[in-house]
C-alpha cells in the first residue's frame, strides 16, 4: 500500500480532524525513525497513517485494532506492518518484536502528548517544544489524562532510545510538517 492509498483509507474511515493529525505527525515520526534506521520510510509511514484509522468506527478495546487489521489484511497489507499496528496497543497480547513495531509503540503516545503540550504554550508551535517542557507537563497527571506517561517511558527504552532525545526527535520530526499538523 502506497502513502496516498493509505491517506485515502485513513480519510474514509476518520471524520475527526484531531485523530487524522494525531495520524500526520505519528506517520512523520515513523517515517524519520525509518531514515535514521536505513529502512523503507513510505512503508513505515504507512503503518503511522493507519495505526488508528479504524478507531472512530470503534474506539473501544474489544475492537480496535483488531478490525482494523482485519481491513488491512483485507487489503493485502503485509503482515509484518498488520502486526505493527496490532503491537501498538499493548492490551493485544501482540509483542513487539520488529523494530517497525517497537518505534510506532514508542511514538504513538509521544506524538499525541507532545502536541498537546504544543497547544498550550503562548505560539502554540510544536517546534517550542523541548524536552524539558515535556517531561515537566508529565508529572502534571491533570494535563493530558488520556496519555499514559508510563507508555512513553516504556516505549523509549524498548526502542533504546534516550527518553530526552527520543523526545527532540519526535519533535523534530512533527515540526517538519507543523502546518499540517495546525502547529
Amino acid at each position: 500500500m502506497t502513502q496516498d492509498q493509505a491517506l485515502d483509507l485513513l480519510h474514509e474511515w476518520t471524520l475527526k480532524d484531531g485523530l487524522r493529525k494525531h495520524a500526520y505527525g505519528v506517520a512523520a515520526a515513523m517515517r524519520a525513525y525509518a531514515r535514521k534506521f536505513g529502512e523503507d520510510e513510505e512503508k513505515w509511514a504507512v503503518v503511522g497513517l493507519l495505526h488508528d484509522f479504524d478507531y472512530e468506527r470503534y474506539p473501544d478495546a474489544e475492537n480496535h485494532p483488531y478490525r482494523g487489521a482485519e481491513v488491512l489484511r483485507g487489503k493485502g497489507l503485509d503482515e509484518e506492518m498488520v502486526r505493527a499496528v496490532l503491537s501498538h496497543a499493548s492490551y493485544t497480547g501482540v509483542p513487539r518484536d520488529t523494530l517497525m513495531a517497537k518505534t510506532l509503540f514508542a511514538v504513538d503516545e509521544l506524538v499525541g502528548f507532545v502536541t498537546a503540550v504544543a497547544l498550550v504554550r503562548p505560539e502554540r508551535k510544536v517546534a517550542a517544544v523541548t524536552p524539558k517542557s515535556v517531561r515537566k507537563k508529565m508529572k502534571d497527571h491533570a494535563f493530558a489524562r488520556s496519555v499514559n506517561r508510563e507508555e512513553i517511558v516504556t516505549g523509549a527504552e524498548e526502542l533504546g532510545v534516550e527518553l530526552n532525545e527520543h523526545i527532540a526527535f519526535v519533535v523534530e520530526a512533527m515540526a517538519g510538517i507543523a502546518n499540517e499538523l495546525g502547529l
